[in-house]
């Protein structure tokens, strides 16, 4: 498995955490039938090298059942763990960007994982109305008692964190060193989930100037490229509504087209869409079975060329010779 440096602040030091570039996603464990299946798949993860965990204090039970998992196999420092707080869904009614949910939520994670720090600490949502100032004063504060050792933003738009990085540099204060909205090959439609931010164009773009490294969450596209979607199966409203376009059609054709010249599978080639990109790119993923993990640990080896990634993204033509097995 690949890995790549993430920046983090130990001790008021910035230092490299080797993290694997696939990322285990925990946002699913509420439909597992037993707790255990859980504990199978992560203990594959770590076998096959993944050293990185991605859940949220909003995700139903997700944050118990990975501590408790680190705790009895005794791994605390040989992993490390993404979590999020103050999404605006999540326990008392109202906006929840501010100083008191924040902690509150960090707290009760810390808590819930059995640790008493995170890694990589990430705001679950943006509230303009907020003023960043105070969300990042509150950030570095828990930065300063060891608590938290890097800080990131989901679903924010990259001139809110420009904002929040420009006060930070201001005022002495740690900044965001990490950015996890989506990325996938299929586009979105509309927001996922209210509030989620996609990556187009523009946000692409941002990354490759700013080089702020991108953990990108439904890196699959919810098995959009799985094969168990087309264009006449409209069972799964949610599929529908977010990804079901004729272009993404045509982003599917051409991704099983290369896929068969590189013997793999288009969900494959989506996966390494996500981790090709001109920037540093981390996908979170879902597995539900070994299978599904060995699939992405696969898809994450896969190497595409910028023809092929411009290819794929309905960018040029690609005669058959530019397909690079």
């Amino acid at each position: 498995m690949e890995f790549q440096a993430l920046k983090g602040v130990i001790d008021k030091k910035y230092t490299e955490k080797i993290c694997s570039k696939l990322i285990f996603g925990t946002a699913h464990f509420h439909e597992y039938e037993r707790k255990d299946q859980a504990f199978n798949l992560m203990d594959d993860f770590v076998e096959l090298s993944g050293n990185m965990f991605d859940t949220a204090h909003q995700y139903l039970n997700s944050e118990v059942i990975l501590g408790e998992w680190i705790e009895n196999r005794g791994i605390r420092d040989s992993i490390y763990i993404l979590t999020k707080g103050a999404h605006p869904d999540d326990g008392e009614p109202g906006p929840r960007l501010n100083p008191a949910a924040i902690t509150n939520d960090l707290m009760e994670s810390l808590e819930r994982l059995r640790t008493n720090y995170i890694d990589f600490y990430a705001l679950h949502r943006d509230d303009k109305t907020v003023d960043v100032g105070l969300i990042m004063e509150v950030l570095n504060e828990h930065i300063a008692k060891g608590r938290i050792h890097a800080i990131g933003a989901s679903n924010w738009t990259h001139p809110r964190i420009q904002e929040a990085n420009a006060y930070a540099s201001k005022h002495g204060l740690i900044g965001f060193t990490f950015n996890s909205p989506n990325l996938s090959l299929a586009k979105c439609n509309e927001p996922r989930w209210s509030g989620c931010v996609s990556a187009d164009e523009e946000l692409l773009d941002w990354h490759t100037g700013s080089q702020m490294p991108l953990l990108s969450w439904s890196s699959q596209a919810g098995g959009f490229f799985s094969g168990r979607f087309s264009p006449d199966v409209k069972s799964d409203e949610e599929m529908v509504r977010v990804y079901y376009s004729p272009e993404n059609w045509e982003r599917y054709e051409r991704a099983r087209t290369l896929a068969e010249t590189k013997g793999v599978s288009p969900i494959q080639i989506a996966l390494a869409y996500v981790l090709n990109q001109p920037f540093s790119t981390w996908a979170v993923i879902g597995p539900f079975n070994k299978t599904e993990l060995l699939s992405s640990v696969e898809g994450a080896k896969v190497k595409l060329s910028s023809k092929e990634m411009d290819w794929l993204n309905l960018k040029g033509e690609m005669g058959a010779q530019a397909y690079e097995k």
